[in-house]
């Protein structure tokens, strides 16, 4: 391409715009390769914002969900319970919502390729709505159940179309934070569920829930389908009115949706993939390699002892020895986990991924064992005798937030969003159903083998595992987790395909080498 040719481009806006400074001191305009749209280019962000918003109110539910037997349980153990269960009961009652979970995530990922992003998150509601209304009518623990596994169901389906959503209906600079409104999600709906478990009966509580989705399935009528989806069905039409309603009508459209076509028809996405396409496609390393490093990730991040600490918080502060109202400590912890997630939120677009990352890894390691050593030293001032009164009750309620405050500013955040981020379009619906339901799979086996646990190396012996996992974890993010702030989904996948190298490029630079002509002849580069 000429120098011409180039600049002609840069005017007509197919090509947005980069300001540098040659050798000679001569300030010159240069095309952004990356496809990066300047300040001046960005669509209004509060469409964004509000579409992102409405795409993830379901996952509000899986808050509810999660916090949903932590204050359930004691009610059901109370001696006045209309439905008395024992505490093998109670694990199942924490646990079975994660069994419905996984087969959520995976019809969940065929739909969104099948029938589009936004009917599969209409669709999603529907079992929440019938599951709360189950537990909220039980008579038996059965029933309680049944409504688990719906409620389950309903939360794993949500789960990836929410994310996925998000980071197709918004651009690079404004996608890490918005991501990050499903973990927002999860923990407002963790702290509206201690809040009002608290003051209410499980009864109501199940009644009040069954509301959010109902609000997620009315207002997601009004939401536009995401303009990647269109274009790979080949509606580029239908694609030009999206980005309208996504960016404003101000906004270069015809720029954005030539790239989606041009990006589709390199990947072959446009392209109806047949069964056996699918599993290339799946087992292609820009599918399989993201696909590790995220069900990994999940891993080693639920093993770190999170959804112990959400799933039994109540008992967890009533068994830590501390002279607080356990039921004071569930709601202020569940208000930290919210105010850090909107914290992490803003983190991740200032620090990236891989360093909120290493602060959970190495904080949850820390908290979990220094909650694991008081135990053992409680254990055993409670065998002395005569017994010792326990000293520094605080500590553990210490270890329990600073446990919950470095788990959420990485673990719970990072990892969904980077389900939106990583995994090549054509495919990115079922493997993203995939990796939620990989995710989910761990929640079951953490939160159900958690009274195991603690009766095989006692509860002390628990936490100190958990401490070890999150360090050996935190090895494996420094080597294998790469670095996504800031770049487009196009990029990221060119990279795990192999058609680009790294993704550390700075794209200033990129843009300078691929347009040399327009700067100084005689050295071809940028001034310092």
């Amino acid at each position: 391409m000429t120098g011409k040719e180039t600049s002609a481009l840069v005017d007509k806006g197919a090509l947005p715009k980069i300001v540098a400074t040659n050798e000679k001191g001569v300030t010159m305009t240069l095309p952004n390769v990356e496809g990066q749209p300047s300040k001046s280019e960005r669509g209004k962000a509060l469409r964004q914002v509000i579409a992102a918003f409405v795409a993830n109110i379901g996952t509000i539910n899986t808050g509810l969900i999660f916090g949903f037997s932590a204050v359930v349980i004691p009610q059901l153990q109370a001696a006045d319970t209309l439905i008395p269960v024992d505490e093998s009961q109670s694990s199942w009652v924490a646990s079975l919502s994660a069994i419905g979970t996984p087969i959520g995530c995976l019809l969940s990922g065929y739909m969104m390729d099948t029938i589009g992003r936004k009917k599969a998150l209409l669709l999603t509601e529907i079992p929440l709505i019938i599951g709360w209304i189950v537990i909220a009518c039980a008579t038996n623990v059965d029933m309680i159940y049944a409504g688990r596994v719906l409620t389950g169901f309903g939360s794993g389906m949500v789960g990836a179309p929410a994310r996925v959503y998000t980071s197709e209906v918004t651009q690079p600079h404004l996608r890490g934070m918005l991501c990050a409104l499903a973990s927002t999600g999860i923990s407002l709906g963790v702290l509206l569920q201690y809040t009002l478990g608290a003051f209410t009966s499980w009864k109501t509580l199940s009644a009040i829930s069954a509301s959010v989705p109902v609000v997620a399935f009315v207002l997601m009528l009004f939401m536009p389908e995401t303009p990647n989806y269109l274009v790979t069905k080949n509606k580029p039409d239908q694609a030009m009115k999206s980005l309208a309603k996504l960016r404003g009508s101000t906004y270069n459209l015809e720029r954005e949706v030539t790239q989606l076509q041009t990006f589709a028809q390199k990947s072959n996405q446009k392209k109806k993939l047949t069964t056996k396409e699918t599993i290339q496609a799946l087992l292609h390393p820009s599918c399989l390699k993201p696909f590790g490093i995220l069900s990994l990730y999940f891993m080693m991040y639920q093993f770190s002892g999170v959804n112990t600490i959400t799933f039994y918080a109540v008992e967890i502060f009533r068994d830590s020895g501390t002279t607080m109202d356990k039921y004071t400590c569930t709601i202020m912890l569940g208000l930290v986990r919210l105010i850090f997630t909107i914290i992490a939120a803003i983190l991740l677009r200032r620090c990236g991924r891989r360093p909120l990352t290493f602060i959970s890894g190495i904080g949850c390691g820390v908290t979990m064992i220094g909650l694991g050593t008081y135990l053992y030293f409680k254990k055993s001032w409670e065998e002395a005798d005569p017994p010792i009164e326990p000293t520094a009750t605080w500590f553990p309620v210490a270890c329990i937030f600073i446990f919950t405050i470095t788990c959420t500013l990485g673990f719970l955040v990072v990892p969904w969003v980077m389900i939106g981020e990583l995994y090549p379009m054509k495919v990115r619906g079922i493997v993203g159903g995939f990796t939620t339901c990989m995710a989910h799979i761990c929640v079951f086996i953490v939160v159900k083998t958690y009274p195991v646990l603690a009766h095989l190396l006692e509860r002390h012996g628990a936490f100190i595992l958990y401490g070890c996992i999150s360090f050996v974890g935190t090895v494996f993010f420094y080597l294998c987790l790469p670095e996504t702030k800031g770049k487009t989904l196009q990029e990221i996948e060119d990279y795990f395909s192999g058609r680009t190298k790294t993704l550390k490029k700075s794209k200033q630079l990129e843009a300078t080498t691929a347009a040399p002509q327009l700067l100084a002849p005689e050295k071809n580069k940028l001034l310092p």
